[in-house]
Order: structure tokens, then sequence, then C-alpha cells
């Protein structure tokens, strides 16, 4: 790293800081031109970085790159130490390699099929019709309205509740659990979130598997419940962390697809214009919005299986590999202009929902979801603008996601 150092961008990089949350653009162009593998830190921990198109998306397909330490024979000896309910939340498929991988994704594949994905979209849609008519009601004359908190929170963990199969009354706990995983896991207030939110969660969920295997229903938790391969099962564990994976990917990953969405079109007035004019180019536009802004900038720690070398860098048997995907899809070797918010570009074949077998489980229902509340609330709200500038958005510390604080709108004159 000889190269000058911008005086926005502190090297080594450490993702955990709020330093990269808020350079994560300056820091990628930086690193993508004068250090496409380099050294970093997740806090104090050293890990390593990788930023390039070509050699994140060859790790992702790469068998000498792997989820789990034990994989390669590493022995896992943290886990002995970790509290169960942090465990049930950590040690879910995302961390696992196959054979564990493909057997667990199996199970949700045959409950989470694209039929039941696209039957969700009535519900979405009268769900955003009512949330829509509350922004309408909070931002009478024109006062501003945190679009976060009144209408993209509230759309993805309602719906991902339905689709468990929650009743009325479990909301306010499921709610809870949706925010022990997200926000307490990002660390934000991680002390909190393992002595009493996780326990709380686990104890919940596993109430509500009970209730299932008594008296199942037509919804994805008693189908995984159900469903069997070979005389193998899910255990109550297992159901466990599949659950809160299943409330992660269908929840973090929509949230701040709909808040990115909304964020960059408003600041790209051509580009809004489009879409309006337009509403079949609206996919489209969610597509760059993944590679261009976010909402998920890199995946799951990886560990390399051997020395593996890359630009001359050695990566070491054992060490701790984050592909920047937000690097990476900024990438000048993989996108024309890769810094140009366009929405006509073609191909756009991004890893903002990751590739291969780990591919984002969330994606088509993020993309579901954006496409329905972006469509339905540019469509409610012709003067939509942002209460503040784009640039004065404060973003949230949380490791390779694009998350903002909140974002204020005024929905009309």
């Amino acid at each position: 790293m000889s190269a000058l150092v911008p005086t926005d961008v502190r090297v080594p990089v450490n993702i955990l800081s709020q330093h990269f949350a808020d350079h994560k653009a300056e820091t990628y162009r930086w690193l993508l031109e004068n250090a496409p593998v380099s050294e970093g830190r997740a806090g104090f921990y050293p890990i390593w970085l990788v930023a390039r198109y070509e050699d994140c998306a060859a790790m992702l397909t790469d068998a000498r790159f792997v989820r789990d330490r034990a994989t390669f024979g590493a022995r896992s000896w943290w886990s002995s130490l970790t509290p169960r309910p942090l465990w049930l939340a950590m040690d879910s498929m995302i961390h696992r390699d196959d054979p564990a991988h493909r057997r667990l994704r199996g199970f949700v594949n045959r409950a989470f099929t694209p039929k039941a994905i696209a039957s969700l979209a009535p519900r979405a849609e009268r769900l955003t019709d009512a949330l829509l008519d509350g922004l309408a009601e909070r931002g009478a004359g024109g006062q501003p309205v945190d679009l976060l908190q009144h209408f993209a929170l509230p759309i993805p963990v309602r719906i991902i509740g339905e689709v468990l199969g929650m009743e009325p009354e479990d909301m306010p706990r499921f709610l809870a659990t949706a925010r022990a995983l997200t926000e307490g896991l990002a660390g934000l207030r991680i002390v909190r979130t393992v002595a009493w939110d996780l326990p709380r969660a686990v104890r919940f969920v596993e109430g509500v598997i009970a209730r299932k295997r008594s008296h199942p229903g037509d919804d994805v938790l008693s189908t995984l419940i159900r469903l069997e391969e070979d005389g193998d099962r899910l255990t109550t564990d297992e159901l466990v962390s599949m659950i809160f994976l299943l409330v992660l990917a269908g929840y973090e990953t929509t949230v701040h697809l709909i808040t990115c969405a909304v964020v960059t079109l408003l600041d790209h007035p051509e580009a809004l214009a489009q879409v309006r004019d337009d509403p079949e180019r609206l996919p489209a536009a969610l597509e760059e919005v993944v590679r261009c802004v976010g909402p998920v900038h890199g995946t799951e720690r990886m560990f390399v299986q051997e020395d593996v070398t890359l630009h001359g860098v050695t990566l070491p048997k054992g060490a701790m590999v984050f592909p920047l995907l937000g690097a990476a899809n900024r990438d000048p070797r993989a996108f024309d202009d890769p810094e140009v918010f366009d929405i006509a570009r073609s191909p756009n074949r991004h890893l903002g929902f990751g590739r291969g077998a780990h591919y984002c489980l969330g994606a088509h229902l993020a993309r579901l979801e954006a496409r329905i509340a972006v469509g339905k609330l540019l469509a409610r709200f012709p003067d939509l603008r942002l209460a503040v500038p784009a640039q004065s958005l404060r973003i949230a510390n949380v490791p390779l996601m694009h998350r903002f604080k909140e974002v204020p709108v005024v929905v009309g004159s």
C-alpha cells in the first residue's frame, strides 16, 4: 500500500468503523486501483479484503474459499463458549459448506418456492396501500415524515411474519425478534441482545414451533416442520436458526433496498422522471440501485482452505476473507462508468445479491416487495421529495450494509 492515500480513506480499512460507513465510495475507489487484495480489520480482528469484480465473483464459487473453519479441519473453539441463543442466531446455513449447506438449503427451497413468493404480491400491495395512507396523514401540510420508520421497515417484517404463519397476537414478539436480530447482531446493542433479547426471541420462536407442530397451517414454517427428505427432518434448533435467517433475509435486504432506491431516485431527477413516465423501467432501476448504492456490500466472512495468491498477495491458509461486493460493483474493469447511476445499464451483472450456492435467500422477495413499495409510493405522491439533501443523510455503522439512520421526506405541499 505504498500509493498515496487520500485524506478520506483510512488504511488498513476497518469494516466496523463509522469512517468506513461514511466513506465507502472513496475507499472502494482507492482499493480497486491500489490494493485489490489488502489486509484490513473487523474492529481489532485482522482480516483480508478483496475488492475487484473478477476476484470477488470467483471467490463466491471457488471451493478453496469456505464459510466454516471446520471444513478444512480447523477447531471451532468459540462455539463451546457461545451462549446457545447467540449460537442459534449465528450458526445458520449461510455459515455452512456442502453437504450441510446443501441439505439445509434444500429444505428452504422446497418451502420457499417462486410460486410461494409470487403469491405474496396481493398481501404486499394491501399493506403498502395502508402504509401510504398513514404517510399521507403524517405528512399532511408538508410535515417531514421518516420513510424508514413509517414505510420501509413495516413492509418486510409484517410480510415475513405472515409467511411464517405468525398470528396477530404474535406480531409484537415477532417484531421484537426482528429488532434483536437486525439491530443487536449488527453491534448496535450487543450486550443487551445477548443477555436479554435473544434468549426471549429463542423462547418465543420455540413456542411458535411447538404450536405449529400441534396445529400446522398453510405457511412456510408449518411446511418446514413437516418436510422430510429421505427420513431426515429439521431439528428444533435448526428450525430456530432457519427462522432467524429467514427474518434477516426477508427483512434487512428489503428495508434498505426500498430506502436506497427512493433516496437514489429522488437524488437523480432524470432517472426519476424516466421511471415515472414508464413504470416498466422500475425493475431495471432497482437492479442499478443494488449495484451502485447497496444495500448489501459484502458477504458473510469466508475462510481460505489453502494458501491462495491474488495479485501477488498470498492469503494464508485459515485467513478470514471478505469479498467487498460494494467495491466489485463499482469496478471499472467490469462496468462502464461504474460510478454513474444508469437505469438503462445492460447487461448489469452485479454481485449485490451474491452468486453461487450462497446466493441471497431473500433476493426474490426483496425485488418483489421493493417493486411494489417504490412503485406505489411514486405513483401516490408525485411531489415526493427529500426533506434534507441526500448527502446529509446519516449512514448507520452496520458491517458491509448501506443503511440510513432515517430518511425524512415530504410527501406533498
